[in-house]
């Protein structure tokens, strides 16, 4: 009867492009927000309160 070992160590250079790669996506999802943030921030207390925001609301959600 044979076996597979499958246990996968990541190289050194492995690791820092996935150290990378999430720091790329934690600065897309930083950026994300902060744009959110920007165009909530633009529309009128009439305009958010059509869509169920207050003013307050703009920092939480985001």
């Amino acid at each position: 009867m044979a076996t597979y070992d499958n246990v996968y160590t990541p190289s050194f250079s492995g690791r820092i492009g996935q150290g990378i790669a999430h720091t790329v996506a934690a600065f897309s999802a930083w950026n994300t927000s902060r744009a959110t943030r920007k165009a909530l921030r633009a529309l009128t207390d009439r305009e958010l309160d059509d869509i169920g925001l207050s003013r307050a609301d703009v920092d939480v959600l985001s």
